[in-house]
Protein backbone atom coordinates (compact mmCIF):
# COMPACT_ATOMS: atom_id res chain seq x y z
CA UNK A 1 0.00 0.00 0.00
CA UNK A 2 1.49 3.86 -0.67
CA UNK A 3 1.74 5.94 2.03
CA UNK A 4 1.55 9.73 3.40
CA UNK A 5 3.30 11.64 4.68
CA UNK A 6 2.58 14.92 6.10
CA UNK A 7 6.14 17.18 7.70
CA UNK A 8 5.40 18.36 11.25
CA UNK A 9 8.45 20.30 11.62
CA UNK A 10 12.25 20.76 10.65
CA UNK A 11 15.14 21.49 12.60
CA UNK A 12 18.66 22.51 11.78
CA UNK A 13 20.44 21.54 14.57
CA UNK A 14 20.83 23.36 16.97
CA UNK A 15 17.84 26.04 16.32
CA UNK A 16 14.22 25.41 17.70
CA UNK A 17 12.08 23.82 15.07
CA UNK A 18 9.52 24.74 13.34
CA UNK A 19 7.62 24.28 10.00
CA UNK A 20 7.24 27.04 7.55
CA UNK A 21 6.01 25.04 4.97
CA UNK A 22 2.89 22.44 3.95
CA UNK A 23 4.92 19.64 2.77
CA UNK A 24 3.22 16.18 1.78
CA UNK A 25 5.32 13.01 0.23
CA UNK A 26 3.09 10.83 -1.52
CA UNK A 27 4.70 7.18 -2.03
CA UNK A 28 3.66 4.74 -3.99
CA UNK A 29 3.85 0.49 -3.22
CA UNK A 30 6.56 0.34 -5.56
CA UNK A 31 7.93 3.60 -4.01
CA UNK A 32 7.66 6.24 -6.34
CA UNK A 33 7.25 9.52 -4.49
CA UNK A 34 6.24 12.94 -5.36
CA UNK A 35 7.48 15.27 -2.43
CA UNK A 36 6.48 18.98 -2.54
CA UNK A 37 7.02 21.64 -0.06
CA UNK A 38 5.10 25.29 -0.45
CA UNK A 39 6.01 28.17 1.92
CA UNK A 40 3.33 29.06 4.12
CA UNK A 41 2.57 33.23 4.21
CA UNK A 42 3.80 34.97 7.29
CA UNK A 43 1.76 33.74 10.42
CA UNK A 44 -0.54 31.54 8.76
CA UNK A 45 -0.10 27.07 9.51
CA UNK A 46 -1.80 25.95 6.82
CA UNK A 47 -2.15 26.95 3.00
CA UNK A 48 -5.73 28.93 2.42
CA UNK A 49 -9.02 26.53 1.91
CA UNK A 50 -9.91 27.83 -1.58
CA UNK A 51 -7.39 26.88 -4.77
CA UNK A 52 -4.39 28.92 -4.90
CA UNK A 53 -1.89 29.50 -8.04
CA UNK A 54 1.08 30.75 -6.78
CA UNK A 55 4.66 31.58 -8.16
CA UNK A 56 7.57 29.53 -8.11
CA UNK A 57 8.63 31.77 -5.43
CA UNK A 58 6.46 30.22 -2.93
CA UNK A 59 8.01 26.39 -3.74
CA UNK A 60 10.24 25.62 -1.33
CA UNK A 61 10.94 22.19 -2.70
CA UNK A 62 9.69 19.77 -5.13
CA UNK A 63 10.81 16.36 -5.69
CA UNK A 64 10.04 13.64 -7.83
CA UNK A 65 11.95 10.07 -7.95
CA UNK A 66 12.17 6.82 -6.26
CA UNK A 67 12.85 5.31 -2.73
CA UNK A 68 14.32 2.74 -1.10
CA UNK A 69 14.71 1.63 2.89
CA UNK A 70 17.30 -0.72 4.83
CA UNK A 71 16.16 -1.54 8.05
CA UNK A 72 18.53 -1.37 10.70
CA UNK A 73 17.14 -2.32 13.71
CA UNK A 74 13.58 -2.75 15.49
CA UNK A 75 12.00 0.81 14.81
CA UNK A 76 15.32 2.29 12.98
CA UNK A 77 15.65 2.57 9.28
CA UNK A 78 17.78 4.50 6.57
CA UNK A 79 15.78 5.42 3.47
CA UNK A 80 17.10 6.87 0.48
CA UNK A 81 15.33 9.00 -2.38
CA UNK A 82 16.80 9.34 -5.89
CA UNK A 83 15.49 12.62 -7.10
CA UNK A 84 14.73 11.79 -10.55
CA UNK A 85 12.88 15.35 -11.11
CA UNK A 86 14.20 18.10 -8.71
CA UNK A 87 13.04 21.88 -8.14
CA UNK A 88 16.56 23.10 -6.99
CA UNK A 89 18.77 21.16 -9.40
CA UNK A 90 18.55 19.24 -12.86
CA UNK A 91 20.87 16.07 -11.87
CA UNK A 92 20.32 16.45 -8.14
CA UNK A 93 22.33 13.87 -6.01
CA UNK A 94 20.30 11.46 -4.28
CA UNK A 95 20.11 12.25 -0.24
CA UNK A 96 18.88 10.00 2.89
CA UNK A 97 17.97 9.93 6.02
CA UNK A 98 17.66 7.77 9.41
CA UNK A 99 14.01 6.96 10.52
CA UNK A 100 12.92 6.33 14.03
CA UNK A 101 9.52 5.16 14.36
CA UNK A 102 7.80 6.85 17.43
CA UNK A 103 5.60 5.48 20.20
CA UNK A 104 2.05 6.84 18.51
CA UNK A 105 2.37 4.28 16.11
CA UNK A 106 1.82 7.01 13.55
CA UNK A 107 5.09 9.39 13.51
CA UNK A 108 8.54 8.90 12.25
CA UNK A 109 11.40 11.14 13.23
CA UNK A 110 14.16 11.94 10.42
CA UNK A 111 17.75 12.51 11.38
CA UNK A 112 20.24 13.26 8.69
CA UNK A 113 22.23 16.24 7.41
CA UNK A 114 22.38 18.34 4.19
CA UNK A 115 22.67 21.93 2.65
CA UNK A 116 20.46 24.21 4.89
CA UNK A 117 19.05 26.42 1.87
CA UNK A 118 19.42 29.41 4.65
CA UNK A 119 23.17 29.24 5.41
CA UNK A 120 24.88 27.36 2.14
CA UNK A 121 26.20 24.72 5.01
CA UNK A 122 25.83 21.65 5.52
CA UNK A 123 23.84 20.89 8.86
CA UNK A 124 22.70 18.02 10.93
CA UNK A 125 18.60 17.91 10.49
CA UNK A 126 15.74 16.40 12.27
CA UNK A 127 12.53 16.06 10.51
CA UNK A 128 9.20 14.63 12.65
CA UNK A 129 6.75 12.97 10.09
CA UNK A 130 2.65 12.59 10.47
CA UNK A 131 1.65 9.41 8.33
CA UNK A 132 -1.67 8.79 8.58
CA UNK A 133 -3.60 5.72 6.95
CA UNK A 134 -4.90 6.33 3.76
CA UNK A 135 -8.74 7.10 2.79
CA UNK A 136 -10.74 5.88 0.07
CA UNK A 137 -12.51 8.08 -1.77
CA UNK A 138 -15.88 6.32 -2.25
CA UNK A 139 -15.31 3.01 -3.25
CA UNK A 140 -14.16 -0.18 -1.23
CA UNK A 141 -10.49 0.50 -1.33
CA UNK A 142 -7.54 2.52 -1.50
CA UNK A 143 -6.43 3.72 -4.84
CA UNK A 144 -3.02 4.54 -5.62
CA UNK A 145 -1.70 5.34 -9.39
CA UNK A 146 1.20 6.78 -10.87
CA UNK A 147 2.17 8.08 -14.30
CA UNK A 148 5.79 9.60 -15.74
CA UNK A 149 6.53 11.44 -18.47
CA UNK A 150 9.89 11.83 -20.20
CA UNK A 151 10.50 13.60 -23.49
CA UNK A 152 14.20 13.93 -23.80
CA UNK A 153 14.56 15.38 -26.70
CA UNK A 154 12.54 18.50 -25.41
CA UNK A 155 14.02 18.04 -21.98
CA UNK A 156 11.16 17.63 -20.34
CA UNK A 157 9.71 14.90 -17.58
CA UNK A 158 6.95 14.53 -15.21
CA UNK A 159 5.72 12.58 -12.14
CA UNK A 160 2.13 12.10 -10.93
CA UNK A 161 1.41 10.23 -7.35
CA UNK A 162 -1.98 9.38 -6.01
CA UNK A 163 -2.26 7.77 -2.65
CA UNK A 164 -6.16 7.71 -1.47
CA UNK A 165 -7.41 11.44 -1.11
CA UNK A 166 -4.49 12.90 -2.34
CA UNK A 167 -2.44 13.54 -5.78
CA UNK A 168 0.53 15.48 -6.43
CA UNK A 169 2.49 16.40 -9.82
CA UNK A 170 5.73 17.33 -10.53
CA UNK A 171 7.15 18.47 -13.91
CA UNK A 172 10.25 19.98 -15.25
CA UNK A 173 10.20 21.68 -18.74
CA UNK A 174 13.97 22.42 -18.97
CA UNK A 175 16.85 23.02 -17.06
CA UNK A 176 16.03 26.16 -15.91
CA UNK A 177 15.16 27.31 -12.32
CA UNK A 178 11.71 28.49 -13.35
CA UNK A 179 11.04 25.40 -15.69
CA UNK A 180 9.31 23.31 -12.85
CA UNK A 181 5.37 23.31 -12.90
CA UNK A 182 3.73 21.39 -9.36
CA UNK A 183 0.63 20.79 -8.42
CA UNK A 184 -1.62 19.04 -5.17
CA UNK A 185 -5.09 18.05 -5.25
CA UNK A 186 -7.52 16.48 -2.45
CA UNK A 187 -10.71 14.96 -2.26
CA UNK A 188 -13.48 15.62 0.23
CA UNK A 189 -16.32 13.72 0.94
CA UNK A 190 -18.49 16.96 0.34
CA UNK A 191 -20.57 16.04 -2.64
CA UNK A 192 -17.66 18.01 -4.68
CA UNK A 193 -14.80 15.33 -4.57
CA UNK A 194 -11.34 16.21 -6.38
CA UNK A 195 -10.25 19.63 -6.32
CA UNK A 196 -6.87 21.37 -7.16
CA UNK A 197 -5.53 22.62 -3.75
CA UNK A 198 -2.54 24.63 -4.83
CA UNK A 199 -0.46 25.13 -8.28
CA UNK A 200 3.44 26.55 -8.61
CA UNK A 201 4.54 27.93 -11.45
CA UNK A 202 3.03 28.27 -15.14
CA UNK A 203 -0.23 28.57 -14.35
CA UNK A 204 -1.46 27.89 -18.03
CA UNK A 205 0.75 24.66 -17.90
CA UNK A 206 -1.89 21.63 -18.92
CA UNK A 207 -1.38 18.79 -16.63
CA UNK A 208 -3.09 15.45 -16.76
CA UNK A 209 -4.40 15.27 -12.95
CA UNK A 210 -8.03 16.27 -13.93
CA UNK A 211 -8.55 13.61 -16.36
CA UNK A 212 -6.99 11.19 -14.53
CA UNK A 213 -8.84 11.24 -11.14
CA UNK A 214 -12.06 11.77 -12.35
CA UNK A 215 -11.76 9.05 -15.51
CA UNK A 216 -9.05 6.54 -14.27
CA UNK A 217 -8.94 4.18 -16.60
CA UNK A 218 -6.96 4.27 -18.99
CA UNK A 219 -3.56 3.43 -19.85
CA UNK A 220 -1.99 6.77 -21.08
CA UNK A 221 -3.51 10.12 -20.88
CA UNK A 222 -2.36 12.84 -23.43
CA UNK A 223 -1.78 16.48 -22.78
CA UNK A 224 -0.68 18.34 -25.81
CA UNK A 225 2.17 16.47 -27.28
CA UNK A 226 2.70 14.47 -24.04
CA UNK A 227 1.87 10.99 -23.57
CA UNK A 228 1.54 10.22 -19.57
CA UNK A 229 2.06 6.69 -18.89
CA UNK A 230 0.31 4.76 -15.85
CA UNK A 231 3.14 2.56 -14.60
CA UNK A 232 1.63 1.68 -11.78
CA UNK A 233 -2.25 1.26 -10.85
Amino acid sequence: MGSLSFRKFIRWLPDEAGEPTSTLVLTSPEKRFVDIRVLLPDGKDSLANDEEILPLSRLDWAMAGFSSSTAISDGHSLSQWKHWIDSRAVDAPPDEGHMYAQPDGLSTLEKGHMTNPATGKDTEYEEMWYDPPAGKTGGDKVVCVVLMMEDEKAGKKGMFVRVGEWAQVVVRDGNGDGDVVAERWEWRDDGKGWRRIVKLGDGERELPCREVLLDGKKSEYRVGDEVWRVVED
